[in-house]
């Protein structure tokens, strides 16, 4: 709740510092004295629009503190923790507008959008004036208000929940299925590259070999001519070859026994050599012997070759890559088919969310169905006793226009009115009369205050309008609601302000050169004065003041 406004140079006010408690606080005070400017600066904290106008004349800058226990209002709690904003102790909102008509919103000390503070204003306190910050005008609020008095907070929390789910799931899907042609292309060219690859069945270091034996059958004529030539020098030749070199010098030095060193070493080298020469010759003879240059063979392994690098250049690699390549495709493939098996898994999600939606949002409709109409004759029988006699509240329960799931369930809410007799059903926020908005909304929040969610309630010349025992009724009822929690109401109505738990005096104090407006707190004898006052004008006299005794005596007892 609301525990303590601060003002600064905001109007006509100087300074106001004021501690508020829970229960019913009148705020009364002369014609002009400024009862509502608290009002509008309250609803500057909570993020109203806001021009220079608003600085006091002299000043360079209005300053605007609310402060709130938070201490029984979870949902502005949780708002909080989820910014990183909350802190130990009061939540705190403050508004500066400077002379220039700039504005800077704070929440517990941190700099924050405007619209933050209008966010976690809704969440604490409902002004019930011609302002724009009045949830009943919402069709969000009036749909929050039938559950709650209908016991369906939660099974309404269920049903948004699952189609949030839904939407978050079908969204994924979507995004899984807006590539399916390209997915699908892409898998039928995978398979094909992959069963391409296999029918190539390239085995380990295959490559390696056919290119060797390839590059020999291409050169087989050279080989041949270059072996035989080798043959010859070697160990054929009759006019001299290598071999017979070789006798002749080992023959020579054989001549000289016994001959030991650099000779002897010699000959060493020499057999060794000639015995190199004739392994050397032994192999090219067998390799002659076994060589079959067969041009068919030739041609078989130029069209294996042809067919490994043509598969090689359609994918733009070397051919020594095609084993990573198949290594690859395969992974690629078995990506999509995991996609395929995520899109499946999702859909079969989504057919959960959508039945167990269906399920929530049929029990839920049935609920709102019976409920608005208890809610209606309520709401009704209030309107009478608030002196609006033939004022009747319809509630509306349209489907929903989607065939999706959504999150307020199978219909929307809407609350229609009709203020007099004979008048047309209309939504809340065309009715023209601020005061008559008040009274709806008034009764409207008496019916359901054992289940609002917001803890504090403004209301701003509810009794506009009114009087004799239909203000005592206002009165009654804003007592009523100050019971289960918090209720702050602008009167003119002495009947009114006499059910007040406490009262706030607005009054002008006058200096020698200006004007400033001032906020009191009345204990019990100000209490009766001010009453006296509002029943029997300026003078106050013994029947007036007993007068007042007597209401503030009936409010309390």
């Amino acid at each position: 709740m609301l525990i303590h406004l601060a003002v600064n140079n905001f109007a006509i006010v100087e300074h106001l510092d004021i501690e508020l408690h829970k229960g019913m606080t009148a705020i009364t005070g002369e014609t002009g004295a400024g009862k509502s400017i608290m009002l509008d600066a309250l609803g500057l904290a909570l993020g109203d629009r806001a021009d220079s106008g608003v600085v006091r004349p002299g000043s360079d800058k209005a300053d605007i503190q609310a402060s709130f226990d938070l201490a029984h209002i979870p949902e502005a709690r949780n708002w909080l923790t989820q910014r990183d904003l909350e802190q130990d102790g009061p939540c705190i909102l403050r508004r500066v507008i400077t002379a220039e008509g700039r504005s800077r919103a704070y929440i517990n000390g941190s700099p924050c959008p405007q619209a933050d503070l209008k966010a976690i204003g809704e969440l604490l306190i409902d002004i019930h004036s011609q302002h724009e910050h009045q949830s009943l005008l919402k069709t969000d609020t009036h749909r929050r208000l039938l559950d709650e008095f209908a016991g369906a907070a939660e099974l309404a929390r269920q049903v948004q929940l699952a189609a949030q789910r839904w939407r978050q799931t079908n969204l994924e899907l979507e995004r899984l299925s807006s590539n399916n042609s390209e997915q699908r292309a892409r898998h039928q060219l995978l398979s094909y590259q992959i069963e391409e690859r296999e029918n190539l069945a390239l085995g380990d270091n295959e490559l390696e070999q056919l290119e060797q034996e390839h590059r020999t059958l291409s050169n087989a004529e050279q080989l041949m001519a270059a072996c035989r030539q080798v043959l010859e020098l070697c160990s054929e030749s009759d006019a001299g070859n290598v071999l017979s070199a070789l006798t002749t010098s080992l023959q020579r030095l054989n001549a000289f026994p016994g001959q030991g060193g650099a000779i002897h070493e010699t000959t060493n080298l020499l057999v060794s050599a000639q015995i190199q020469i004739e392994e050397a010759v032994g192999e090219l003879n067998r390799f002659l012997d076994h060589f079959d240059a067969d041009p068919q063979r030739q041609q078989l392994l130029q069209e294996r070759l042809d067919t490994i690098y043509s598969l090689a250049r359609k994918h733009r690699i070397n051919p020594q890559e095609l084993g990573d390549l198949q290594h690859r495709l395969l992974d690629e493939l078995e990506g999509l088919n995991a996609g395929d098996q995520a899109a499946e898994q999702l859909q079969d999600e989504l057919n959960a969310f959508t039945r167990h939606f269906q399920e929530r949002a049929a029990e839920l409709s049935q609920i709102r169905h019976s409920a608005a109409a208890r809610l209606s004759t309520a709401v009704e029988q209030e309107l009478q006793r608030l002196g609006m006699p033939g004022g009747r509240l319809s509630i509306q329960l349209p489907a929903t226009d989607s065939s999706n799931p959504h999150p307020a369930g199978l219909e929307h809410v809407e609350f229609l009115v009709s203020a007099n007799p004979g008048q047309p059903l209309k939504a809340l926020s065309k009715v023209a009369s601020g005061g008559e908005l008040s009274r709806i909304s008034l009764a409207i929040q008496v019916i359901t205050a054992q289940t609002s969610r917001v803890p504090t309630l403004v209301f701003d010349e509810v009794d506009v309008g009114i009087g004799g025992p239909t203000a005592e009724v206002v009165g009654q009822l804003l007592r009523q609601l100050g019971e289960h929690g918090q209720v702050l109401t602008v009167t003119h109505l002495p009947q009114v302000a006499a059910q007040g738990h406490q009262q706030l005096f607005v009054h002008k104090v006058r200096g020698t050169s200006e004007t400033r407006t001032a906020v009191s707190l009345l204990d019990e004898s100000g209490r009766v004065e001010e009453i006296a006052r509002m029943l029997g004008g300026v003078d106050l006299t013994e029947e007036s003041l007993a007068h007042a005794r007597k209401l503030v005596a009936i409010a309390n007892h």
